[in-house]
């Protein structure tokens, strides 16, 4: 038998694959609880709502996204490669998928009317930034926060552009695009 922990990952996974698969928020709880095998009720009784069931998924997505970055960071010798790191990390496997990237997508949807998915966007920005400008600067001077929010915006837009055309790139390609900008910023 499951355990409530299992009971909640799995609601949870299962919401990222529902989201994925309609590319929208509109999905119901009855859904999302029939992916994960577990009745309604019991997905309302862990989460309250689907709203709050959405903001557990980002979480977890969050999560994954920043042991990855956590993962590159610390095998990373020197700024360039910490830099790098940072954007490898955005388009790996795990984090540059269908379902993960219409779960972004609908994040920032619903972070225009959600206070919390506002805050938990703004800490991904304000992290991302963070990283990115703090092993920018020994390369780029005072130019670090215009040319990390570059690479950011960069980032936000693949991310858009992958959600509407899912074939025209792929996360290699991606991430590829992204260091040639920074190649180019750097050289600037």
């Amino acid at each position: 038998m499951a355990t409530t922990a299992e009971r909640k990952q799995q609601l949870v996974e299962a919401t990222i694959h529902e989201i994925g698969a309609s590319g929208t928020l509109n999905v119901t709880v009855g859904q999302i609880a029939k992916r994960a095998g577990v009745s309604s009720a019991l997905a309302f009784h862990y989460f309250g709502d689907k709203e709050q069931l959405f903001l557990s998924s980002m979480r977890y997505v969050l999560t994954i996204y920043g042991a990855e970055v956590r993962g590159a960071l610390s095998v990373a010798t020197t700024p360039r490669a910490r830099v790098e790191g940072v954007i490898r990390a955005s388009f790996s496997a795990s984090n540059f998928r269908r379902d993960t990237i219409a779960a972004w997508l609908n994040f920032y949807v619903l972070a225009q009317t959600s206070q919390e998915a506002r805050r938990l966007l703004s800490i991904y920005h304000r992290r991302l930034h963070s990283n990115l400008t703090r092993d920018l600067r020994p390369l780029s001077g005072d130019r670090a926060p215009l040319i990390a929010q570059r690479l950011g915006g960069l980032i936000d837009g693949i991310y858009l552009r992958f959600a509407v055309n899912p074939n025209d790139t792929t996360g290699v390609d991606a991430a590829a695009l992204v260091l040639a900008t920074l190649d180019a910023e750097l050289l600037a």
